[in-house]
């Protein structure tokens, strides 16, 4: 990286973060129920949404309270009825206005799959949505679960924050309350916002036929010219409104099939930063409204700390990764130079308008953040380079992870740390004065390994049969980091992909649909659980024996936690696939 990459690299970080806090200040007084001043004015619009719903308020415009089976029952159902209206619509889209005649409709394996994908946040797409979605099915049917599908994320973390801090109590919430409160308050006013910058830099917004572009001056392309076409039709859309939710919400679903690399969809220096920081705002802020609602704001502090102290060598390494170029070039006459504002390094499946920093920074971020969207093809990076993505969704998507995932994912390491804690002292482990005792470990590890085991198991089970090596275009060590990265992406729910695996057949759209469907329950069950239990405890006295959660010692504690689980998990399959291609590159003459 050169001095400006640095430069805007830190205004980036710092400008997340410092946005991140307020947000989440003002998230976590919206999920205890309160409504601050700047947003007091959509209460009576949150009390028609439960009266259409059929939901009965109390005086004060509260719905009544749930246990952990009564949220996680609505929860369920919800999920359901929404992934049958995504594949319906999906099957039934040609029938439905503002369908293109050429598109028919979507076979059921992929649509099965798009249904599960975005409903469990993930966005994995097996498709290229301008050639296979109309828009209507693309705003009513995608764009709407990248609304819910975060406010889903956000409710079971409030869920939980609440489960942590009462005592004594059988309920945890209302889910139907922190689903409108999530959507209505947090996502809805933010997409509005970006959705608005977006436009301003370019990012199309529109309902017109597809643009007719021509080429300028035929004689410059030469030769060529007379074998290509001398106009091309470019689909535009409702772009930038799903541009701004898909990024907010750590979805990631591109409306075009080369995401956020389309100029269409991200046009400039400019837009490509505003995502940037939209990609990690929430996450970030979930630790400061996890905070707010456990009356400590150290307890998110702590954790925010944690989850920075891996994203920022992540983000050195991946630019270090891919400025340093292919090493199998090195010793030929394609020189690789780094200027003082104009980095080589390995361009290949980059944008020129964003580079070679731009792109390993968005690389992370996404997959740190449970996104999905890409402004440059993974399957082009370095073998190292690839590495930090990869690995980072392998650590579970807790760095910073998806909006809500993320924390309470990150907080299934922290009882983990917090029982480690308790061997070293020789104490009952303690969280907020409250005993955490076998079932909440069970739980937390249930919670952790459910989704590496549907990785190591969906990739294993991928290469030994031949329907899964039908989909590996590239033989050796690459193409088994494609099945790896599909299945780390998949069952983590982030949605990225290093493409150059064939995914849109029955075998795959059906085995990572499954790996989404306990990545994102599986793990919500067992927090719910969790929540449950720990609301119905009572603290318990503090000692000199209590462990601390807010400190310095406690956030190195959690690292070390994180970092070995996922090296012990991945480290056999990361050394069969970017690893070893890393050392094949490098032994080449």
């Amino acid at each position: 990286m050169n001095a400006w990459d640095w430069a805007a690299g830190t205004a980036s970080l710092l400008a997340m973060l410092a946005l991140s806090w307020p947000l989440g200040i003002y998230m976590g007084r919206i999920f205890r129920g309160s409504s601050p001043w700047i947003s007091r004015w959509l209460r009576p619009l949150e009390r028609v949404f439960y009266r259409a719903a059929g939901l009965r308020c109390d005086e004060e415009g509260r719905l009544p309270e749930m246990t952990a089976g009564g949220y996680a029952r609505a929860l369920l159902l919800f999920s359901a009825l929404s992934l049958a209206f995504v594949y319906g619509l999906q099957r039934l889209h040609h029938l439905l206005p503002l369908h293109p005649p050429e598109l028919g409709p979507v076979p059921h394996e992929l649509a099965l799959n798009t249904a599960i994908s975005f409903v469990t946040n993930t966005n994995w797409q097996s498709y290229g949505g301008e050639t296979t979605l109309s828009p209507l099915t693309q705003m009513l049917g995608l764009g709407v679960q990248n609304f819910v599908s975060a406010a889903v994320g956000l409710a079971v973390m409030a869920a939980l924050a609440r489960g942590l801090w009462r005592q004594g109590s059988s309920t945890i919430g209302n889910f139907w309350s922190d689903l409108v409160r999530s959507v209505l308050y947090v996502l809805l006013p933010l997409s509005t916002l970006l959705a608005l910058l977006l436009v301003g830099q370019g990012v199309v917004q529109s309902f017109a036929a597809p643009a007719e572009l021509r080429i300028l001056d035929p004689e410059l392309a030469g030769e060529a010219s007379e074998h290509l076409p001398h106009t091309q039709l470019a689909p535009v859309g409702p772009v930038a409104s799903q541009v701004a939710i898909k990024q907010l919400g750590t979805n990631g679903g591109g409306y075009f099939n080369t995401n956020s690399a389309h100029p269409f969809e991200n046009p400039t220096p400019l837009s490509n930063w505003l995502q940037w920081i939209a990609i990690l705002l929430l996450p970030a802020a979930c630790c400061a409204a996890f905070g707010e609602m456990v009356r400590d704001r150290r307890q998110g502090l702590a954790l925010l700390a944690a989850m920075t102290l891996v994203l920022v060598p992540a983000l050195v390494l991946c630019s270090a990764f891919e400025a340093a170029g292919n090493p199998a070039l090195r010793s030929t006459s394609i020189a690789e130079t780094s200027e003082a504002f104009s980095v080589a390094g390995n361009l290949e499946g980059k944008e020129t308008r964003f580079g070679v920093a731009a792109s390993a920074w968005w690389a992370v971020a996404t997959t740190a953040a449970s996104n999905g969207s890409v402004n440059s093809m993974h399957d082009s990076f370095t073998p190292l380079g690839g590495l930090i993505p990869l690995w980072l969704m392998q650590l579970g998507e807790v760095i910073f992870g998806g909006v809500g995932s993320g924390l309470y994912g990150m907080l299934l390491f922290v009882l983990v740390a917090i029982f480690v804690g308790g061997l070293l002292i020789g104490r009952t482990p303690e969280y907020f004065a409250k005993k955490v005792e076998p079932f909440e470990m069970k739980m937390a590890t249930l919670g952790i390994i459910g989704p590496a085991a549907c990785v190591l198991l969906g990739a294993a089970l991928a290469v030994s049969l031949s329907h899964g090596r039908a989909g590996i275009q590239d033989p050796g060590f690459h193409g088994f980091s494609e099945v790896l990265y599909a299945f780390s992406s998949a069952s983590n729910n982030n949605g990225s992909a290093f493409a150059g695996l064939s995914a849109n057949s029955p075998f795959y759209n059906l085995a990572l649909g499954l790996c989404m469907l306990v990545g994102r329950f599986a793990v919500i069950g067992v927090v719910l659980a969790i929540a449950g239990s720990m609301a119905r405890k009572r603290r318990i006295a503090l000692s000199a024996g209590s462990l601390p959660t807010h400190t310095p010692l406690f956030v190195v504690l959690l690292l070390a936690v994180v970092l070995l689980v996922g090296a012990l998990s991945f480290l056999p399959a990361l050394a069969l696939g970017p690893i070893a291609e890393q050392l094949e590159l490098s032994a080449v003459k």
